[in-house]
């Protein structure tokens, strides 16, 4: 067995699909937008603005890091080599422990849309809906683990299609119900003065879960044609896309959906929102939507964790056996089938708590606190690097030094805030799975320290 990727089996426009995907505009809204409601009311749409924003500081770093070095590794091999094996170890690592948590709350999703399809009877049991969970994942693994072109190329299909539904679905919203919304939404709810620091805090960490993900186009770079630039720029132009989706389906539930609602909704609010607009069958559309996005996020954050340990493994962090790729599919297959058993583990694990908004809640309060942490990483890593590049020009000290850094405190500051307001499971589950890194990495280290 090798450890050479598939070379030169992406484009630029896979790279844009690959970032929309991964952050998965309709899964996004359905796991997340009652939590961010609830949390922040009508002030939703400006988290999701601002928390962009922020984001693409770190998008901006990622780009440069990336024209740099590319590397499968992506905010670890870059952490790595400026600051250090042990922090960018835990910049991997995090990566690797938020995707394996996202199997959970990816794939509930998926389960509950085709229980609507074909069960809606079942749709709210959450045995039935596991179930069906952990048959996507199963199958979503073997298309994953087969090969990189096949994947992008059915990617930008779904992505395009998953689009093209939301917008018309936005557009309907606008025509039925811009005249009398049930939420007036207003430009004063967009100035920063309508948040007090806590409720920015806790938006930002909620809004942080639905752009988490775009970064699987830096992933891919070892796999994508002209990989210095491809998929930089493909992550900014996924990024943009996504801030305009996601604020606009904010603003279009409030207008839409009344408070309760709202509420009642749960995982279902996107084919709630169309069935206001559409008749049966048009509004399963939404439905469609929602498992094509599923399908499309289950398989960057597989693409996403296979790919860190890949990298973590090739540089001998971790264990040897995770770097192996399969002499004809070119994949990371140990690793990828890794992540389906854990993911697998986790999803019969989720069975106890008492209902799947628990399990949501959790899972995207714990993703939002470790995405922070590596983004911030990868942030600060790009300003002191290129601290002297940034003095040659303006441009240059906005997107490596001044966005990045701004960004990394902005994340950090929100993370910490959140980890106030969470309950103790949930703080030791957050900072719990990450400090469970140090086994592994001192294991390792003492591997290489026998070897010598």
């Amino acid at each position: 067995m090798s450890d050479q990727l598939s070379k030169d089996s992406l484009g630029l426009i896979h790279s844009v699909a690959m970032g929309i995907a991964g952050s998965a505009p309709t899964f996004s809204i359905s796991a997340t937008m009652v939590t961010l409601i609830g949390a922040v009311g009508v002030l939703a749409p400006a988290s999701l603005v601002y928390c962009g924003f922020i984001v693409l500081g770190i998008v901006f770093a990622y780009m440069h890091l990336n024209m740099h070095s590319p590397n499968a590794g992506a905010s670890y091999s870059w952490v790595t080599a400026i600051f250090g094996r042990k922090l960018g170890f835990f910049a991997g690592w995090s990566l690797l422990v938020a995707s394996a948590l996202f199997m959970v709350s990816a794939t509930i999703p998926a389960g509950a849309a085709t229980l609507l399809l074909i069960a809606p009877t079942l749709a709210d049991s959450q045995i039935a809906v596991t179930l069906c969970a952990i048959t996507w994942l199963v199958v979503v693994t073997a298309v994953v683990v087969k090969g990189i072109k096949l994947t992008g190329k059915v990617q930008v299909i779904m992505t395009m299609t998953e689009l093209a539904i939301l917008s018309i679905v936005a557009i309907a919203a606008i025509i039925e119900f811009g005249a009398h919304a049930l939420h007036s939404i207003s430009w004063h709810e967009f100035s920063p003065f309508a948040f007090s620091p806590s409720t920015f805090a806790n938006g930002a960490i909620i809004a942080l879960f639905f752009f988490w993900g775009w970064d699987v186009s830096l992933n891919l770079t070892e796999e994508t044609r002209d990989s210095k630039k491809s998929p930089g720029l493909g992550a900014i132009g996924a990024m943009l896309v996504i801030i305009a989706a996601f604020t606009a389906f904010a603003a279009v539930t409030l207008i839409v959906l009344s408070d309760d609602e709202i509420t009642r909704s749960g995982t279902h609010i996107v084919f709630d929102v169309a069935n206001k607009l559409f008749p049966k069958p048009w509004s399963y559309l939404a439905v469609l939507a929602l498992m094509l996005s599923t399908i499309g996020n289950l398989e960057t954050s597989i693409l996403q964790f296979s790919r860190t340990m890949f990298a973590q493994s090739r540089d001998g962090i971790l264990d040897k056996r995770w770097s192996y790729v399969h002499d004809k599919w070119l994949t990371p297959h140990w690793a990828t089938f890794l992540i389906a058993a854990i993911g697998l583990i986790l999803l019969i694990s989720s069975l106890t708590s008492e209902s799947i908004a628990e399990v949501m809640k959790a899972s995207i309060n714990i993703i939002g606190v470790q995405a922070a942490y590596y983004y911030g990483l990868a942030g600060l890593a790009c300003a002191w690097y290129f601290r002297r590049d940034g003095a040659r020009s303006v441009s240059n000290a906005v997107t490596m030094i001044i966005l990045p850094v701004g960004s990394a405190i902005a994340l950090w500051w929100a993370a910490v805030m959140s980890i106030m307001t969470f309950d103790l499971i949930t703080t030791i589950i957050a900072i719990g799975s990450m400090l469970l890194g140090a086994i592994p990495l001192v294991r390792q280290y003492r591997k290489l320290k026998l070897a010598r």
